[in-house]
């Protein structure tokens, strides 16, 4: 955007300098291979067939009876998808694998410890560890359709184990990142109104054997203040017939699950025939201010959506062995480990540990060894393995056909090096946007179909249609290059059915905004509002700039931080970047930009310079940063996730706030010296 219209722009426009990148094509072995080749695919899903068009997808599943309504919408927004069908998600994932399949492995969980062997959970296997526990949960726990339980499990088998168990008898299944407080546990258990909570004693993270069911305890007694009680604890074993918990079992409160299983051993439970609309599972938004959002997936809808873009975006064929390197706490892990291989009778790889532990060679040997052949992970885990082993990938002799990006835009550089090193010249890449509300990928590359083009996430799947609109509801023109807020015209079937027990801020936060009409019927006249900044390319794809809350207005030029970042990241020496406002007399907000070294390099006032010289070379006098911090680390979540608002405290003189649940809280006193 010209710098002289800047002050006609909307407050939805964001100044967007990045230049598009060139195509990169899939190699012909791929699309050979490939589980969608159709071009036909986009005609079939447009506006002109839809909803009808999304039958496709549900025909990837065993229905006990088929829907009479494909989408239902006399109550807007709350959409049903499948209406009258009925079905279950655990069936879906192991019952009618078995014939064909039962000797297949479903799971391949790799423990952290190297001298631990990986563990092969078959589909049979799987079948009779979930129907054990399932009559565990019916007849011990007393759980039944509609109850719900919390689960605040690592990654460890037992997890995909103990949702599927849920599935199979209706029981909706609350999964919280193992990272996360008591507190934080707590406050989810009481939203929910959860009477089990459903845990390990501990798990291996970076070397160490953590003590997990402390966080139990502080759980139990942190929602008691809230009113819910907590009846039992049932506890995994991390290693069966041993407790690995310095904190003790509660008596009365507390049950070992291995220890209780032998009474269920043999147990069959006949899946429970359910609704497509009944809720599958809670997922839980986790946000630095207000009460956490309990976002409700369906089964029908979600099973639906998570099992077509599995099989054709993700171009998962029973025979690949594929590797989400994500969290089942979070909504990725739940799509993309478990119900979407599972669904469709694939292996999948659950890793226990932090991906650079004992050293950042630590994937590759797991993909060496297993033979792994689709690779799944974020830019946040990109940009850490980047760092800690620029060349290591190129030391094993995996061979990844697909790749996928996940979770937040990924920066060109940091997209050809995922490319050229990881994925070695020749894996396909989908660098896909979604988000936890909608279950599943929106916007990415078909793989077979359409070209790469580094830092964009591509154009809309099939079914799904966009619309950018400024804050002035005026829709900016397609392929205009301009930016605003991506809004989706249609509904579909991956879509959260409303947020648990608050369906006005359902409405609010994410129909409200861009509704024509809220007493229509129609679902025309209400696009799903994102909440992320985007713009749309000549072409038609879609680059992703963020959160609309990740932009700085300096002296009105409203510039997305992701941009900024992207262009530190085109210094060879910066692994990671980060970009905060700082609050400034004239120009009310400027960029502080804290950025990592790649192995090898030290700090030096030459390379601050060579920094911001970059960032003004690539954006614009604008951008450049009041400071360039060079730092020995980011402040980061146990996810990986850097923690700009601890980044944005320090620069600003404030506060930082609570640090505890930092996985390396001692680097936020070594900035603080430095400034």
């Amino acid at each position: 955007m010209a710098e002289e219209n800047v002050s006609g722009v909307s407050e939805a426009e964001i100044a967007v300098h990045w230049q598009e990148e060139d195509y990169i094509y899939p190699p012909a072995s791929f699309i050979r291979q490939a589980n969608l080749t159709d071009e036909g695919i986009f005609e079939r899903f447009s506006l002109d067939n839809f909803p009808e068009c999304f039958k496709e997808y549900a025909e990837l599943l065993d229905w006990d009876k088929y829907w009479e309504t494909t989408l239902d919408t006399s109550n807007p927004p709350f959409w049903k998808w499948f209406v009258g069908g009925r079905l279950n998600a655990c069936y879906n994932c192991l019952d009618r694998h078995l014939a064909a399949d039962k000797n297949k492995s479903a799971i391949h969980f790799v423990p952290e410890p190297e001298d631990e062997s990986t563990t092969h959970v078959t589909y049979q296997e799987l079948f009779v560890r979930v129907n054990e526990f399932a009559a565990l949960l019916r007849d011990f726990a007393g759980l039944k359709r509609g109850d719900r339980v919390t689960l605040h499990m690592p990654m460890v088998a037992e997890l995909p184990i103990t949702m599927l168990a849920c599935a199979r008898l209706g029981v909706i299944h609350s999964q919280v990142f193992s990272g996360f407080s008591g507190k934080s546990v707590a406050d989810r258990v009481v939203d929910s109104e959860s009477r089990v909570l459903i845990t390990t004693d501990a798990y291996y993270r970076t070397g160490k054997l953590i003590d997990h069911k402390e966080k139990a305890d502080i759980a139990v007694d942190e929602a008691a203040e809230l009113g819910q009680t907590i009846d039992k604890v049932l506890v995994w074993q991390r290693y069966p017939g041993r407790h690995s918990s310095p904190t003790p079992m509660v008596e009365g409160r507390d049950f070992s699950v291995n220890e209780l299983l032998p009474d269920y051993r043999g147990a069959r439970v006949a899946p429970v025939s359910l609704p497509a609309e009944d809720p599958l599972f809670l997922m839980y938004t986790s946000g630095t201010t207000g009460k956490p959002k309990g976002c409700q997936h369906s089964i029908g809808g979600y099973l639906s959506y998570v099992a077509g873009t599995t099989r054709y975006i993700q171009d998962l064929h029973p025979e690949d062995v594929y590797w989400c390197m994500a969290d089942i706490g979070w909504i990725t892990g739940h799509s993309y480990i478990v119900y979407g291989p599972l669904v469709l009778g694939a292996s999948s790889v659950v890793y226990e540990g932090l991906p650079t532990w004992p050293d950042a060679g630590r994937p590759w040997r797991i993909a060496e060894e297993l033979d792994v052949n689709i690779f799944h992970t974020s830019p946040t885990a990109i940009r850490a393995l980047r760092r800690s082993g620029p060349e290591e990938p190129l030391q094993y002799n995996h061979d990844f056909k697909h790749m996928t990006t996940v979770g937040e835009p990924i920066e060109p550089e940091v997209w050809r090096w995922y490319h050229r090193v990881v994925g070695k010249g020749k894996a396909v890449i989908v660098d896909t946007w979604w988000q936890t509300e909608t279950g599943g990928f929106l916007c990415s590359t078909v793989p077979a179909l359409g070209a790469m083009k580094p830092g964009s996430a591509g154009p809309a799947l099939p079914g799904i249609h966009p619309v950018i609109y400024d804050e002035e509801a005026n829709e900016i023109p397609a392929g205009s290059g301009r930016a605003g807020n991506i809004c989706i015209r249609n509904p579909w079937p991956g879509a959260f059915q409303t947020i648990w027990r608050d369906p006005d801020r359902f409405v609010a936060n994410y129909y409200a905004r861009y509704c024509k009409d809220e007493k229509s019927t129609d679902w025309r006249d209400w696009p799903y509002m994102a909440g992320d900044g985007a713009l749309q390319a000549e072409d038609g794809y879609y680059r992703i700039l963020g959160r609309i809350d990740d932009v700085i207005n300096v002296a009105g030029h409203r510039l997305g931080t992701k941009e900024i970042e992207s262009a530190a990241l085109t210094v060879g020496e910066i692994a990671e970047a980060a970009v905060v406002p700082v609050s400034d007399e004239v120009k009310g907000k400027v960029p502080d930009l804290y950025v990592s070294l790649q192995p090898g390099f030290e700090a030096s006032d030459a390379l601050q310079k060579t920094v911001s010289s970059a960032v003004v070379s690539e954006i614009g006098p604008i951008a450049r940063p009041r400071k360039v911090l060079i730092v020995p680390d980011m402040p980061k979540t146990r996810s990986g996730k850097i923690m700009r608002r601890v980044l944005a405290a320090l620069s600003n003189n404030e506060d930082v706030g609570d640090i505890t649940t930092l996985a390396n809280p001692e680097v936020v006193e070594a900035i603080r010296q430095m400034e």
